[in-house]
Protein backbone atom coordinates (compact mmCIF):
# COMPACT_ATOMS: atom_id res chain seq x y z
CA UNK A 1 0.00 0.00 0.00
CA UNK A 2 2.78 2.40 1.09
CA UNK A 3 4.70 1.60 -2.57
CA UNK A 4 1.32 2.38 -4.73
CA UNK A 5 0.93 5.78 -2.78
CA UNK A 6 4.50 6.46 -3.31
CA UNK A 7 4.33 5.40 -6.92
CA UNK A 8 0.83 7.24 -7.50
CA UNK A 9 2.68 10.37 -5.62
CA UNK A 10 5.72 10.17 -8.55
CA UNK A 11 3.37 10.05 -10.78
CA UNK A 12 0.78 12.88 -9.90
CA UNK A 13 4.52 14.83 -9.39
CA UNK A 14 5.82 13.97 -12.96
CA UNK A 15 2.65 14.60 -14.05
CA UNK A 16 2.76 18.35 -12.82
CA UNK A 17 6.11 18.56 -14.39
CA UNK A 18 4.57 17.47 -18.07
CA UNK A 19 2.38 19.82 -17.44
CA UNK A 20 4.29 22.88 -16.74
CA UNK A 21 7.22 22.18 -18.91
CA UNK A 22 6.36 18.98 -21.75
CA UNK A 23 8.34 16.01 -21.81
CA UNK A 24 11.38 16.42 -19.38
CA UNK A 25 13.08 13.85 -21.31
CA UNK A 26 13.36 16.13 -23.92
CA UNK A 27 15.11 18.42 -22.23
CA UNK A 28 17.57 16.45 -20.47
CA UNK A 29 20.17 14.16 -21.83
CA UNK A 30 21.27 10.12 -21.07
CA UNK A 31 22.60 11.77 -17.57
CA UNK A 32 20.14 12.97 -16.43
CA UNK A 33 21.67 16.55 -17.30
CA UNK A 34 20.63 19.42 -19.27
CA UNK A 35 20.35 18.38 -22.94
CA UNK A 36 23.37 19.40 -25.11
CA UNK A 37 22.52 21.19 -28.06
CA UNK A 38 26.05 22.65 -29.79
CA UNK A 39 26.66 21.55 -33.32
CA UNK A 40 29.22 21.38 -35.70
CA UNK A 41 29.19 25.07 -36.48
CA UNK A 42 29.11 26.45 -32.58
CA UNK A 43 31.39 23.72 -31.71
CA UNK A 44 34.11 24.92 -35.00
CA UNK A 45 33.82 28.68 -33.31
CA UNK A 46 34.68 27.63 -29.86
CA UNK A 47 37.96 25.92 -31.33
CA UNK A 48 38.71 28.62 -33.67
CA UNK A 49 38.14 31.10 -31.04
CA UNK A 50 40.37 29.13 -28.75
CA UNK A 51 42.80 28.77 -30.89
CA UNK A 52 43.51 31.93 -33.04
CA UNK A 53 44.58 34.25 -30.32
CA UNK A 54 47.62 36.10 -29.27
CA UNK A 55 49.71 33.25 -30.75
CA UNK A 56 49.04 34.42 -34.46
CA UNK A 57 50.61 37.81 -33.60
CA UNK A 58 53.96 36.37 -33.11
CA UNK A 59 54.13 34.14 -36.04
CA UNK A 60 55.73 36.48 -38.12
CA UNK A 61 58.76 36.84 -36.18
CA UNK A 62 58.95 32.74 -34.79
CA UNK A 63 59.30 32.47 -39.06
CA UNK A 64 62.02 35.53 -39.32
CA UNK A 65 63.56 32.91 -36.66
CA UNK A 66 63.24 30.07 -38.38
CA UNK A 67 63.27 31.05 -42.29
CA UNK A 68 61.66 30.14 -45.13
CA UNK A 69 61.99 26.57 -45.31
CA UNK A 70 61.74 25.20 -41.40
CA UNK A 71 59.50 28.28 -40.70
CA UNK A 72 56.10 26.90 -42.80
CA UNK A 73 57.50 23.22 -42.16
CA UNK A 74 57.08 23.80 -38.50
CA UNK A 75 54.02 24.92 -38.41
CA UNK A 76 51.89 22.62 -40.67
CA UNK A 77 54.27 20.14 -38.48
CA UNK A 78 52.12 21.69 -35.31
CA UNK A 79 48.93 21.82 -37.15
CA UNK A 80 49.32 17.99 -38.30
CA UNK A 81 50.13 17.13 -34.42
CA UNK A 82 47.55 19.14 -32.74
CA UNK A 83 44.72 17.82 -35.04
CA UNK A 84 45.97 14.32 -34.40
CA UNK A 85 46.11 14.15 -30.68
CA UNK A 86 42.39 15.90 -30.71
CA UNK A 87 40.83 13.26 -32.60
CA UNK A 88 42.42 10.97 -29.74
CA UNK A 89 41.22 13.04 -27.01
CA UNK A 90 37.68 13.48 -28.98
CA UNK A 91 37.44 9.15 -28.66
CA UNK A 92 37.77 9.41 -24.80
CA UNK A 93 35.37 11.76 -24.25
CA UNK A 94 33.02 8.93 -23.42
CA UNK A 95 34.55 5.85 -21.13
CA UNK A 96 34.93 3.08 -21.75
CA UNK A 97 33.12 2.78 -25.56
CA UNK A 98 33.97 6.21 -27.33
CA UNK A 99 29.87 6.33 -28.61
CA UNK A 100 27.69 4.55 -25.80
CA UNK A 101 30.28 4.85 -22.65
CA UNK A 102 29.94 7.05 -19.36
CA UNK A 103 30.49 11.15 -20.38
CA UNK A 104 33.26 12.66 -18.30
CA UNK A 105 32.45 16.91 -18.15
CA UNK A 106 36.25 18.24 -18.08
CA UNK A 107 39.91 17.33 -19.02
CA UNK A 108 40.76 16.01 -16.17
CA UNK A 109 37.60 13.64 -15.59
CA UNK A 110 39.11 11.70 -18.92
CA UNK A 111 42.19 11.42 -17.58
CA UNK A 112 40.80 9.89 -14.25
CA UNK A 113 38.46 8.11 -16.15
CA UNK A 114 41.74 5.92 -18.82
CA UNK A 115 44.52 6.85 -16.72
CA UNK A 116 44.07 7.41 -13.15
CA UNK A 117 46.32 6.94 -10.21
CA UNK A 118 49.38 10.38 -9.60
CA UNK A 119 48.57 10.95 -14.06
CA UNK A 120 45.54 12.78 -12.64
CA UNK A 121 47.57 14.83 -10.64
CA UNK A 122 50.05 15.83 -12.89
CA UNK A 123 47.55 16.57 -15.47
CA UNK A 124 45.41 19.25 -12.70
CA UNK A 125 49.00 20.73 -12.07
CA UNK A 126 49.56 21.24 -16.16
CA UNK A 127 45.99 21.96 -17.40
CA UNK A 128 45.51 24.95 -14.34
CA UNK A 129 49.24 26.15 -14.41
CA UNK A 130 48.52 26.51 -18.89
CA UNK A 131 45.00 28.06 -18.16
CA UNK A 132 46.25 30.66 -15.91
CA UNK A 133 49.37 31.38 -17.52
CA UNK A 134 46.89 32.03 -21.06
CA UNK A 135 44.61 34.19 -18.69
CA UNK A 136 47.82 36.53 -17.37
CA UNK A 137 49.07 36.37 -21.72
CA UNK A 138 45.52 37.27 -22.92
CA UNK A 139 45.73 40.63 -20.34
CA UNK A 140 48.72 41.28 -21.60
CA UNK A 141 47.68 41.01 -25.69
CA UNK A 142 44.49 42.60 -24.81
CA UNK A 143 46.08 45.61 -23.05
CA UNK A 144 48.83 45.91 -26.00
CA UNK A 145 46.15 45.79 -28.79
CA UNK A 146 44.13 48.61 -26.38
CA UNK A 147 46.83 50.61 -25.93
CA UNK A 148 48.52 50.26 -29.50
CA UNK A 149 45.81 51.91 -30.56
CA UNK A 150 46.47 55.06 -28.83
CA UNK A 151 49.72 54.90 -29.85
CA UNK A 152 48.73 54.59 -33.70
CA UNK A 153 47.32 57.47 -33.53
CA UNK A 154 49.60 59.64 -31.81
CA UNK A 155 51.76 58.58 -34.75
CA UNK A 156 49.81 59.50 -37.20
CA UNK A 157 49.18 63.00 -36.06
CA UNK A 158 52.75 63.73 -34.68
CA UNK A 159 54.07 61.67 -37.30
CA UNK A 160 56.09 58.23 -37.19
CA UNK A 161 59.43 59.23 -35.45
CA UNK A 162 57.52 61.02 -32.84
CA UNK A 163 57.80 59.65 -29.42
CA UNK A 164 54.56 58.02 -28.50
CA UNK A 165 54.70 56.42 -24.98
CA UNK A 166 51.48 54.88 -23.57
CA UNK A 167 51.17 53.40 -20.73
CA UNK A 168 49.55 49.63 -20.75
CA UNK A 169 48.91 49.46 -17.29
CA UNK A 170 45.68 51.29 -17.23
CA UNK A 171 44.37 49.56 -20.12
CA UNK A 172 44.94 46.14 -18.21
CA UNK A 173 42.97 47.59 -15.58
CA UNK A 174 40.37 48.10 -18.17
CA UNK A 175 40.51 44.49 -19.92
CA UNK A 176 40.44 43.27 -15.81
CA UNK A 177 37.26 45.28 -14.92
CA UNK A 178 35.48 43.68 -18.14
CA UNK A 179 36.39 40.18 -17.16
CA UNK A 180 35.27 40.77 -14.01
CA UNK A 181 31.75 41.57 -15.63
CA UNK A 182 31.82 38.36 -17.48
CA UNK A 183 32.81 35.98 -15.19
CA UNK A 184 29.85 36.49 -13.37
CA UNK A 185 27.66 34.40 -15.99
CA UNK A 186 26.75 31.68 -14.25
CA UNK A 187 26.63 29.52 -17.56
CA UNK A 188 28.70 30.61 -20.20
CA UNK A 189 28.55 28.07 -22.13
CA UNK A 190 25.10 29.57 -23.35
CA UNK A 191 26.08 32.35 -24.71
CA UNK A 192 26.72 30.82 -28.21
CA UNK A 193 26.91 34.47 -29.95
CA UNK A 194 29.96 35.09 -27.72
CA UNK A 195 32.24 32.90 -29.57
CA UNK A 196 30.63 33.72 -33.00
CA UNK A 197 31.70 37.21 -32.03
CA UNK A 198 34.98 36.29 -31.13
CA UNK A 199 35.85 34.02 -34.05
CA UNK A 200 34.61 36.85 -36.74
CA UNK A 201 36.66 39.33 -34.62
CA UNK A 202 39.91 36.53 -34.88
CA UNK A 203 39.30 36.29 -38.95
CA UNK A 204 38.94 40.12 -39.30
CA UNK A 205 42.46 41.09 -36.87
CA UNK A 206 44.14 38.21 -38.82
CA UNK A 207 43.00 39.55 -42.70
CA UNK A 208 43.66 42.92 -41.36
CA UNK A 209 47.17 41.70 -40.63
CA UNK A 210 47.22 40.39 -43.79
CA UNK A 211 46.05 43.14 -46.16
CA UNK A 212 48.41 45.13 -44.66
CA UNK A 213 51.71 42.65 -44.90
CA UNK A 214 50.46 42.75 -48.51
CA UNK A 215 50.27 46.10 -49.04
CA UNK A 216 53.71 46.18 -47.51
CA UNK A 217 54.91 43.52 -49.71
CA UNK A 218 53.85 45.63 -52.61
CA UNK A 219 55.34 48.53 -51.64
CA UNK A 220 58.89 46.46 -52.30
CA UNK A 221 60.30 47.37 -48.74
CA UNK A 222 64.18 47.14 -48.04
CA UNK A 223 63.73 44.48 -45.90
CA UNK A 224 66.32 40.69 -46.26
CA UNK A 225 64.46 37.36 -45.72
CA UNK A 226 66.66 34.10 -46.13
CA UNK A 227 66.25 30.16 -45.91
CA UNK A 228 67.21 29.98 -42.85
CA UNK A 229 66.00 33.48 -41.14
CA UNK A 230 67.90 35.61 -38.65
CA UNK A 231 71.79 35.74 -39.86
CA UNK A 232 74.63 34.82 -37.45
CA UNK A 233 77.18 37.60 -37.46
CA UNK A 234 74.09 40.05 -39.17
CA UNK A 235 71.25 40.19 -36.84
CA UNK A 236 72.16 38.04 -33.77
CA UNK A 237 75.02 36.15 -32.07
CA UNK A 238 75.26 32.72 -32.53
CA UNK A 239 74.04 32.03 -29.23
CA UNK A 240 70.54 33.99 -29.68
CA UNK A 241 70.13 32.60 -32.98
CA UNK A 242 69.93 29.32 -30.87
CA UNK A 243 67.77 30.71 -27.88
CA UNK A 244 65.59 32.69 -30.51
CA UNK A 245 65.11 29.45 -32.89
CA UNK A 246 64.16 27.65 -29.54
CA UNK A 247 61.92 30.23 -28.34
CA UNK A 248 59.97 30.41 -31.58
CA UNK A 249 59.06 26.81 -31.32
CA UNK A 250 57.71 27.55 -28.14
CA UNK A 251 55.29 30.52 -29.55
CA UNK A 252 54.04 28.47 -32.57
CA UNK A 253 53.32 25.85 -29.74
CA UNK A 254 51.39 28.18 -27.71
CA UNK A 255 49.17 29.86 -31.17
CA UNK A 256 48.40 25.35 -31.16
CA UNK A 257 47.26 25.23 -27.90
CA UNK A 258 43.15 24.37 -27.20
CA UNK A 259 43.41 20.40 -26.43
CA UNK A 260 42.30 21.43 -22.82
CA UNK A 261 39.04 23.20 -23.52
CA UNK A 262 37.91 20.27 -25.86
CA UNK A 263 36.13 18.48 -23.57
CA UNK A 264 34.40 21.46 -22.33
CA UNK A 265 32.58 22.38 -25.30
CA UNK A 266 29.26 20.53 -25.23
CA UNK A 267 27.94 19.16 -28.21
CA UNK A 268 25.31 16.86 -29.67
CA UNK A 269 25.89 13.39 -29.59
CA UNK A 270 27.66 11.22 -31.04
CA UNK A 271 29.80 13.57 -29.23
CA UNK A 272 33.60 12.15 -30.71
CA UNK A 273 32.36 12.77 -34.29
CA UNK A 274 31.21 15.91 -34.00
CA UNK A 275 34.60 16.72 -32.37
CA UNK A 276 36.31 15.31 -34.90
CA UNK A 277 35.16 16.91 -37.48
CA UNK A 278 34.74 20.32 -35.60
CA UNK A 279 38.46 19.39 -34.77
CA UNK A 280 39.36 19.25 -38.30
CA UNK A 281 37.24 22.86 -39.44
CA UNK A 282 38.65 24.77 -36.44
CA UNK A 283 42.45 23.46 -36.63
CA UNK A 284 42.68 23.46 -40.87
CA UNK A 285 40.64 27.19 -41.17
CA UNK A 286 42.87 28.38 -38.52
CA UNK A 287 46.63 26.84 -40.24
CA UNK A 288 45.51 28.58 -43.37
CA UNK A 289 45.44 31.95 -41.36
CA UNK A 290 49.01 30.91 -39.64
CA UNK A 291 50.66 29.82 -42.59
CA UNK A 292 49.63 33.10 -44.47
CA UNK A 293 50.41 35.15 -41.35
CA UNK A 294 53.70 33.76 -40.86
CA UNK A 295 54.90 33.85 -44.40
CA UNK A 296 53.39 37.11 -45.33
CA UNK A 297 54.38 39.29 -42.33
CA UNK A 298 57.74 37.47 -42.91
CA UNK A 299 58.04 38.91 -46.47
CA UNK A 300 56.73 42.54 -45.40
CA UNK A 301 59.36 42.97 -42.42
CA UNK A 302 62.25 40.53 -43.02
CA UNK A 303 64.43 39.67 -40.32
CA UNK A 304 63.75 42.41 -38.53
CA UNK A 305 59.82 41.28 -37.59
CA UNK A 306 58.46 42.58 -34.93
CA UNK A 307 57.73 40.51 -32.05
CA UNK A 308 53.61 41.86 -32.73
CA UNK A 309 53.36 42.44 -35.64
CA UNK A 310 49.81 44.61 -35.78
CA UNK A 311 51.36 46.24 -32.43
CA UNK A 312 55.00 46.48 -32.65
CA UNK A 313 54.22 49.13 -35.26
CA UNK A 314 55.57 47.52 -38.78
CA UNK A 315 52.87 49.28 -40.03
CA UNK A 316 51.53 53.10 -39.42
CA UNK A 317 49.05 53.72 -42.08
CA UNK A 318 46.09 53.65 -42.84
CA UNK A 319 46.19 54.36 -39.37
CA UNK A 320 42.28 53.54 -39.05
CA UNK A 321 42.77 50.47 -40.56
CA UNK A 322 45.22 49.47 -37.74
CA UNK A 323 43.13 50.84 -35.03
CA UNK A 324 40.26 48.64 -36.35
CA UNK A 325 42.30 45.62 -36.52
CA UNK A 326 43.70 46.40 -32.62
CA UNK A 327 39.98 46.74 -31.46
CA UNK A 328 38.93 43.43 -32.49
CA UNK A 329 42.40 41.73 -31.08
CA UNK A 330 40.77 43.23 -27.74
CA UNK A 331 37.16 42.09 -28.41
CA UNK A 332 38.28 38.52 -29.73
CA UNK A 333 40.82 38.01 -26.09
CA UNK A 334 37.49 39.37 -24.24
CA UNK A 335 35.64 36.40 -25.37
CA UNK A 336 38.56 34.11 -25.53
CA UNK A 337 39.86 34.68 -21.88
CA UNK A 338 36.22 33.63 -20.68
CA UNK A 339 36.62 30.06 -22.57
CA UNK A 340 39.58 29.19 -21.27
CA UNK A 341 39.07 30.47 -17.52
CA UNK A 342 35.73 28.57 -17.30
CA UNK A 343 37.49 25.04 -16.27
CA UNK A 344 39.49 26.77 -13.44
CA UNK A 345 36.14 28.42 -12.12
CA UNK A 346 34.42 25.20 -12.53
CA UNK A 347 36.79 22.95 -10.65
CA UNK A 348 37.56 25.46 -7.99
CA UNK A 349 33.16 25.87 -7.34
CA UNK A 350 32.95 22.20 -7.51
CA UNK A 351 34.82 21.24 -5.46
CA UNK A 352 34.38 23.88 -2.75
CA UNK A 353 30.45 22.88 -3.23
CA UNK A 354 31.33 19.36 -2.38
CA UNK A 355 33.40 20.39 0.48
CA UNK A 356 31.06 22.51 2.06
CA UNK A 357 27.65 21.72 1.03
CA UNK A 358 25.91 23.60 3.58
CA UNK A 359 27.57 26.85 3.15
CA UNK A 360 24.90 29.68 1.60
CA UNK A 361 27.86 31.28 1.08
CA UNK A 362 29.20 28.79 -1.16
CA UNK A 363 25.97 27.55 -2.70
CA UNK A 364 22.98 29.58 -1.97
CA UNK A 365 22.09 31.43 -5.96
CA UNK A 366 20.16 34.97 -5.61
CA UNK A 367 17.75 35.99 -8.05
CA UNK A 368 18.09 39.38 -9.24
CA UNK A 369 16.37 41.28 -12.22
CA UNK A 370 18.61 43.39 -14.36
CA UNK A 371 17.27 45.88 -17.10
CA UNK A 372 18.87 44.35 -19.94
CA UNK A 373 19.46 40.76 -19.26
CA UNK A 374 16.45 40.01 -17.30
CA UNK A 375 16.60 37.44 -14.36
CA UNK A 376 20.23 37.02 -13.43
CA UNK A 377 21.91 34.26 -11.41
CA UNK A 378 24.01 35.15 -8.42
CA UNK A 379 26.18 33.47 -6.16
CA UNK A 380 28.29 35.60 -3.11
CA UNK A 381 31.20 32.95 -3.34
CA UNK A 382 31.30 32.94 -7.37
CA UNK A 383 31.73 36.97 -7.08
CA UNK A 384 34.42 37.61 -4.77
CA UNK A 385 36.25 34.01 -6.37
CA UNK A 386 36.11 34.78 -9.91
CA UNK A 387 37.16 38.56 -9.00
CA UNK A 388 39.84 37.51 -6.99
CA UNK A 389 41.00 35.29 -9.31
CA UNK A 390 40.78 38.41 -12.52
CA UNK A 391 42.66 40.60 -10.46
CA UNK A 392 45.28 38.78 -9.44
CA UNK A 393 45.85 37.75 -13.56
CA UNK A 394 45.90 41.31 -14.16
CA UNK A 395 48.57 42.01 -11.45
CA UNK A 396 50.65 39.31 -12.64
CA UNK A 397 50.58 40.63 -16.37
CA UNK A 398 51.20 43.81 -15.11
CA UNK A 399 54.37 42.91 -13.51
CA UNK A 400 55.49 40.61 -16.08
CA UNK A 401 54.28 42.15 -19.31
CA UNK A 402 56.94 39.92 -21.61
CA UNK A 403 54.78 39.31 -25.06
CA UNK A 404 57.25 36.41 -27.06
CA UNK A 405 58.55 35.41 -23.91
CA UNK A 406 55.93 34.60 -22.22
CA UNK A 407 53.58 33.08 -24.94
CA UNK A 408 56.48 31.38 -25.89
CA UNK A 409 56.91 29.59 -21.89
CA UNK A 410 53.30 28.70 -22.22
CA UNK A 411 53.19 27.25 -25.15
CA UNK A 412 56.54 25.01 -24.45
CA UNK A 413 54.73 23.85 -20.96
CA UNK A 414 51.65 22.82 -22.09
CA UNK A 415 51.95 21.30 -25.71
CA UNK A 416 53.74 18.51 -24.77
CA UNK A 417 51.12 17.30 -21.90
CA UNK A 418 48.07 18.53 -22.74
CA UNK A 419 48.44 18.22 -26.60
CA UNK A 420 50.25 14.91 -26.73
CA UNK A 421 50.69 13.03 -24.00
CA UNK A 422 47.60 12.42 -22.23
CA UNK A 423 45.78 12.57 -25.48
CA UNK A 424 48.03 9.59 -26.76
CA UNK A 425 48.08 7.43 -23.21
CA UNK A 426 44.57 7.90 -22.86
CA UNK A 427 43.76 6.50 -26.29
CA UNK A 428 46.28 3.80 -25.87
CA UNK A 429 44.92 2.65 -23.07
CA UNK A 430 41.15 2.89 -23.89
CA UNK A 431 41.75 1.27 -27.59
CA UNK A 432 43.75 -1.55 -25.77
CA UNK A 433 46.56 -1.04 -27.95
CA UNK A 434 49.39 -3.86 -27.40
CA UNK A 435 52.45 -2.96 -25.73
CA UNK A 436 55.18 -3.37 -28.87
CA UNK A 437 52.81 -3.25 -31.74
CA UNK A 438 53.58 -1.07 -34.61
CA UNK A 439 50.75 1.57 -33.48
CA UNK A 440 52.05 1.59 -29.68
CA UNK A 441 55.50 2.18 -31.12
CA UNK A 442 54.07 5.15 -33.25
CA UNK A 443 52.25 7.01 -30.79
CA UNK A 444 55.45 6.69 -28.02
CA UNK A 445 57.70 8.18 -30.68
CA UNK A 446 55.44 10.95 -31.38
CA UNK A 447 54.72 11.80 -27.81
CA UNK A 448 58.61 11.64 -27.11
CA UNK A 449 59.89 13.87 -30.16
CA UNK A 450 57.11 16.49 -28.83
CA UNK A 451 58.50 15.76 -25.28
CA UNK A 452 62.37 16.94 -26.36
CA UNK A 453 60.40 19.97 -28.46
CA UNK A 454 58.53 21.34 -25.57
CA UNK A 455 61.36 20.98 -23.42
CA UNK A 456 64.44 23.05 -25.84
CA UNK A 457 61.04 25.37 -26.26
CA UNK A 458 61.36 25.82 -22.37
CA UNK A 459 64.45 26.49 -22.62
CA UNK A 460 64.71 28.96 -24.77
CA UNK A 461 61.88 31.59 -23.24
CA UNK A 462 63.51 31.23 -19.99
CA UNK A 463 66.54 32.36 -21.28
CA UNK A 464 64.42 35.17 -22.59
CA UNK A 465 62.35 36.26 -19.99
CA UNK A 466 65.52 36.01 -17.59
CA UNK A 467 67.41 38.38 -20.25
CA UNK A 468 63.76 41.40 -20.54
CA UNK A 469 63.55 40.32 -16.23
CA UNK A 470 67.04 42.01 -15.39
CA UNK A 471 66.90 45.26 -17.30
CA UNK A 472 62.48 45.79 -16.65
CA UNK A 473 61.05 48.00 -13.32
CA UNK A 474 57.88 46.81 -13.00
CA UNK A 475 54.70 49.13 -13.06
CA UNK A 476 56.92 51.89 -15.18
CA UNK A 477 55.56 53.32 -18.33
CA UNK A 478 57.41 52.04 -21.31
CA UNK A 479 57.61 53.11 -25.37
Amino acid sequence: MALETEHKNAFAVESVELAEHGDVGKNVDDDGREKRTGTLLTASAHIITAVIGSGVLSLAWANAQLGWVAGPVVLMAFSGITWFTSTLLADCYRTPDPVTGKRNYTYMDVVRANLGGLKVLFCGVAQYCNLIGVSIGYTITGSISMAAVQRSDCFHSEGHVARCIVSNYGFMAIFASIQIVLSQIPNFHKLWWLSIVAAVMSFAYSSIGLGLSIARIAERPDVRTTLTGVTVGVDVSGAQKVWRTFQSLGNIAFAYSFSNVLIEIQVEPPENQVMKKASFVGVSTTTVFYVLCGCLGYAAFGNAAPGNFLTGFGFYEPFWLVDIGNVCIAIHLVGAYQVFCQPIYQFVETKSRGRWPESSFICREYSLRAPVVGEFSVNLFRVVWRTWYVVVTAVLAMIFPFFNDFLGLIGAFAFWPLTVYFPVEMYIAQAKIPRGSSVWIGLKMLSFVCLVISVVAALGSIQGLATDVSDYKPFKTVG
